[in-house]
């Protein structure tokens, strides 16, 4: 299965924008059951880490597109059936490898 990959710089930015809503959401939803769990999942708090330090790189013009996976690719592969955007973190760090898809036309 081929990844989708922003066609802009904008639309890219508006898909990190929306993994940091994301996290802050799932993190919502678990303080929300927390008396049942008891905890957060051990993969929570490294990947909103990771998510809005990317998303910072970007406000700062810091940020660099490369070769390698993002640093909480790790986390999407092992925990990926308990995150609900894991399609979208995947697509980030597709982009983010790859770069912008930029028709030829």
């Amino acid at each position: 299965m081929s990844l989708q990959r922003a066609r802009s710089a904008e639309e890219y930015v508006e898909w990190v924008k929306q993994a940091v809503f994301e996290v802050g959401d799932l993190r919502d939803c678990y303080d929300f059951q927390m008396e049942e769990l008891g905890s957060y999942p051990a993969f929570l708090e490294p990947l909103e880490q990771g998510i809005k330090t990317i998303y910072q790189s970007m406000v700062d013009g810091e940020y660099h597109f490369g070769r390698e996976d993002l640093s909480f690719m790790e986390l999407v592969n092992r925990h990926g059936d308990d995150i609900p955007f894991a399609i979208l973190l995947r697509q980030i760090n597709e982009t983010h490898r790859k770069g912008i898809d930029v028709d030829d036309d």
